[in-house]
């Protein structure tokens, strides 16, 4: 049993000095002890509940900065980033998709993020052949997951259409396809994989989009995992949200929520683009609205509505997407930001008189948590040990309760972590990770190759 004893912590009932926490042979919390000491119990400064990353490609980390060159004439966007990204995931092979998904695991516990729900839709070979295990690739997350030992929720897609419109699958799309049957078998093969991981470990579906899947795959797809997280991307694109229109006649979270039965086992993706009543029924039906805002800014993607989604009651977590940059601080940060360069006010996602930070902070944990269907988020006794320590003599004058939050999130980086916990695993240590070597030497090993092939 691993004993942590913090100078102050953030427990379930607030903040607390002298804090003595146990972890049990399972990695979860089996007990909070306010005011207690224990010879050789290992000391932090700060002690929080650690945030899970609710969507990732982890993929991605590795064309960070190839799409910020503008291009040669017209509008650049989203979609002329897309496509970039489809010529980049061609030249991956299997182990640079694992070597790139660990180090991207171990940057998010660097970061602060204990957990992460990988959205994993590069299924097989350039040009569509699946390999001789559908799930392959799958295991290959799994392995990065096992090495860096991160929670990882895993979240197979669906990836059926090129459109709405059913046109077929082109390109570097070609990786992502499957039909139903197909996706079946890619699922069973990823639960097996999964199965080998620490018992923290899950498995949900994600079905793309609307526009990457029809309905009745969609209704489908909903109930194969009975009780686990379902993951999709909605209304984040202005002509994504034009093309559902033209379509289906209703705009994509209104003609979601008319389809399918949405509760608290759904989280949204980036949801940027919604009308007052399509905010109200997100935030009524108990999803998540998973935000990804470093992404989402570098993407041009715009501003989700906090304040009206918040004043509905509306439940939200961060994920780090396209891992341009991996950073709790940042992403919280960012969110905040994006919400009073809109509204040109400060403080935007707090009640009056509350710490924004730890309003941002609340909300993360409690998202991130629901949306990953991962038992954490608080430190309380039964709860996986997800765990994050900062130092704030990184951001000194911020070191009374929420000031450690304020001062980490609007002053500080992840050279605030000094350690971290997974479900128990204390993989970070005096900021680093523990396997970081071995982990980066073979992530820049495989940059290397691939940057001689750009």
């Amino acid at each position: 049993m691993q004993t942590i004893f913090a100078d102050a912590a953030l427990t379930a009932e607030g903040w607390r000095r002298a804090v003595l926490l146990r972890i049990d042979e399972a990695g979860r919390i089996a007990s909070v002890e306010i005011g207690s000491r224990e010879e050789g119990a290992y000391r932090v400064p700060v002690l929080l509940p650690a945030v899970s990353n609710l969507h990732s490609h982890t993929f991605q980390r590795a064309m960070a900065g190839l799409a910020e060159r503008r291009g040669p004439e017209g509008r650049d966007s989203f979609w002329t980033w897309r496509e970039i990204m489809y010529r980049f995931l061609d030249l991956l092979t299997p182990d640079d998709i694992e070597a790139i998904a660990a180090f991207a695991f171990m940057e998010m516990q660097e970061a602060g993020f204990a957990a992460c729900a990988e959205f994993h839709y590069v299924h097989h070979q350039p040009g569509g052949t699946a390999y001789d295990d559908i799930g392959a690739l799958a295991g290959r997350i799994c392995a990065a997951a096992q090495e860096t030992g991160i929670g990882l929720t895993l979240l197979p897609v669906l990836y059926r259409y090129g459109g709405v419109d059913r046109r077929p699958l082109a390109g570097g799309q070609q990786r992502f396809g499957n039909d139903l049957p197909a996706f079946e078998s890619l699922l069973a093969s990823a639960q097996r994989h999964v199965s080998a991981l620490p018992p923290d470990a899950g498995l949900g579906v994600a079905p793309h989009s609307i526009r990457a899947v029809q309905p009745e795959e969609l209704k489908a797809v909903s109930g194969l995992l009975p009780g686990r997280p379902i993951h999709m991307h909605i209304a984040e694109q202005e002509p994504e949200i034009e093309e559902v229109e033209r379509t289906y006649g209703r705009r994509p979270v209104e003609w979601l929520f008319d389809t399918c039965a949405i509760d608290e086992r759904w989280c949204l993706i980036h949801a940027t683009h919604m009308t007052r009543q399509e905010t109200d029924m997100l935030a009524r039906s108990g999803a998540v609205a998973g935000l990804c805002p470093v992404t989402e800014a570098n993407l041009g993607d715009g501003i989700f509505n906090g304040p009206e989604y918040r004043a509905a009651g509306g439940r939200l977590g961060v994920g780090t997407d396209s891992n341009i940059r991996i950073s709790v601080a940042e992403e919280l940060r960012q969110l905040e930001y994006s919400q009073r360069l809109r509204d040109r006010a400060r403080v935007v996602l707090a009640d009056h008189g509350a710490s924004s930070g730890r309003a941002l902070y609340h909300a993360a944990l409690g998202g991130g948590a629901r949306a990953l269907g991962r038992r954490t988020g608080s430190l309380d006794v039964g709860n996986w040990a997800d765990l994050v320590a900062i130092d704030p003599k990184s951001f000194a004058g911020f070191e009374e309760d929420d000031g450690r939050l304020d001062g980490w999130l609007f002053t500080g980086s992840n050279d605030a972590v000094t350690d971290l916990w997974s479900a128990g695993r204390h993989r970070v240590k005096g900021g680093r990770h523990v396997a970081r070597e071995a982990i980066a030497g073979r992530y820049f090993a495989a940059m290397k190759r691939l940057m001689g092939q750009i």
